[in-house]
């Protein structure tokens, strides 16, 4: 044996996650870790020293496939000096990526040992074992072990939980799906051939998971869905319960102080969800809820089945029972037979909300949706100059919405030191990052603080008085 395979052997295996996209990924890609780790595999922030690489991949923007090729021929050269010196490293490739384009991923990166869909992570100790004895195979027999299968069995019920010295390094903010898939077929969107149908988790283990971060010293938890007010889990009696049930049990956890949930659909926005944001104060005043476009025709072409006039009357449904909530929404500009209306119909739903933030995108065709197939492509020209003028406006209503802060008082959540001496910094209800001179001895904690100025993308506060944990 050489001494490299030797010194493999003693040391603990290192594993490296390179997550791309959305929270859901963030997730995911800690519960891929927390399901290597009865195996002997320990995270490393630095790919070189790893013995197995994940790339967690998402399919929502542009050539996303073409940057995990990209990636994968950056991770070819490493594993050949691994190689040389003796060592190896294995890849696989995950999430919604591998899911839509698997065997394409296989034919063209053989380096690739295992291929798997967002919905068979639990199943990744098995695909490790099997990728492992072909390790050693002449090329031209391996295989890439891929599953892209949506499986029937609940894959949160097969995943171990995080040992809790593992959950103590995620911090004081933690995600928790809670909700998957996708039943609304938006003409732009693949995420329901990626990540499959609609399903929400039972109430019992979205309980458990929340009891278990909040015991690791969590305070904030985000619920993540791809339609997140979709959700109805199943309780002990087999009812089914929705998200504002939910944030009502949730809120009964002792040392949970932060409650947050994205992203949500207007559709699915009902009553009892509303009522928990004007009853629960640990549900934090700010919501991401989409619109994408703010004319009724492209709505319609985009297969929303809401329209604008709904979407206006349930903000203000929503502000009449939180009248401190501020919004966040995605807009698509340059949707097929999008005319000159039709994006100023989208300009005045943006002046008629008021978001203190938003995420805009120019339209780019998914192969395998509705919307790739329709006539009538808008110039990138068009499409580019639509983008600029949407951005501007979005732009001003955000450094709008962070002056309007200065003055008042909020309950920041203190979570790191700051980039300056003597600085620390968190975040406000609003998602904003806020900076304040202050010690360490304030990490960890809710404190008052007053909101004195504004820079670029965060704002600046002054330490009042302490919040009692």
């Amino acid at each position: 044996m050489s001494t490299a395979e030797t010194a493999s052997q003693t040391r603990p295996k290192k594993l490296f996650i390179r997550t791309y996209g959305c929270q859901m990924n963030v997730y995911d890609s800690d519960r891929m870790a927390d399901a290597l780790a009865p195996q002997g595999y320990e995270p490393t922030t630095e790919i070189e020293d790893a013995d197995l690489v994940l790339l967690n991949t998402c399919h929502i923007r542009e050539k996303a496939s073409e940057k995990v090729f990209s990636e994968l021929g950056r991770l070819k050269e490493l594993q050949s000096e691994k190689r040389a010196s003796g060592g190896d490293l294995m890849i696989g490739v995950a999430g919604c990526v591998a899911q839509a384009e698997g065997e394409e991923i296989a034919r063209r990166a053989p380096v690739v040992d295992m291929v798997f869909g967002p919905q068979a992570y639990h199943r990744l100790p098995d695909m490790l074992a099997r990728a492992e004895s072909q390790r050693h195979m002449h090329p031209s027999l391996k295989k890439p072990v891929i599953d892209t299968d949506f499986p029937e069995e609940d894959k949160f019920a097969h995943l171990p939980a995080a040992k809790k010295e593992v959950t103590l390094t995620r911090g004081l903010t933690a995600f928790l799906t809670v909700q998957e898939g996708c039943d609304k077929f938006c003409s732009f969107c693949v995420v329901p051939y990626t990540r499959g149908a609609e399903v929400s988790r039972p109430v019992h283990q979205v309980l458990e998971e929340a009891r278990r971060l909040v015991d690791a010293g969590v305070k904030e938890i985000t619920l993540l869905g791809q339609n997140v007010n979709a959700y109805h889990g199943l309780d002990a009696t087999g009812r089914p319960v929705g998200l504002g049930e939910l944030a009502y049990l949730l809120a009964e956890i002792s040392g949970l102080e932060r409650l947050r949930y994205t992203t949500s659909h207007p559709r699915d926005m009902d009553d009892a969800l509303i009522a928990a944001h004007r009853d629960l104060p640990l549900l934090m005043p700010y919501l991401h809820l989409p619109v994408q476009s703010g004319s009724d025709r492209i709505l319609k072409a985009m297969n929303r089945k809401h329209t604008s006039a709904e979407y206006l009357a349930l903000i203000d449904k929503i502000k009449a029972a939180r009248p401190d909530m501020a919004l966040s929404g995605d807009f698509i500009v340059g949707f097929p037979g999008e005319n000159d209306q039709d994006f100023e119909d989208t300009l005045s739903i943006i002046r008629e909300t008021g978001y203190a933030s938003a995420y805009s995108f120019k339209y780019s065709t998914r192969p395998g949706t509705p919307g790739a197939n329709l006539g009538d492509q808008i110039a990138e020209e068009v499409k580019t100059e639509r983008l600029y003028r949407l951005q501007e406006l979005v732009n001003a209503q955000t450094t709008a919405f962070h002056a309007s802060c200065v003055g008042k008082t909020m309950p920041v959540l203190i979570e790191r030191v700051g980039r300056m001496q003597g600085q620390v910094g968190g975040r406000s209800p609003y998602l904003q990052a806020v900076h304040l001179d202050g010690p360490t001895s304030l990490i960890g904690a809710i404190h008052q603080v007053e909101i004195i100025g504004t820079s670029t993308n965060s704002l600046v506060g002054r330490l009042k008085q302490a919040v009692a944990a």
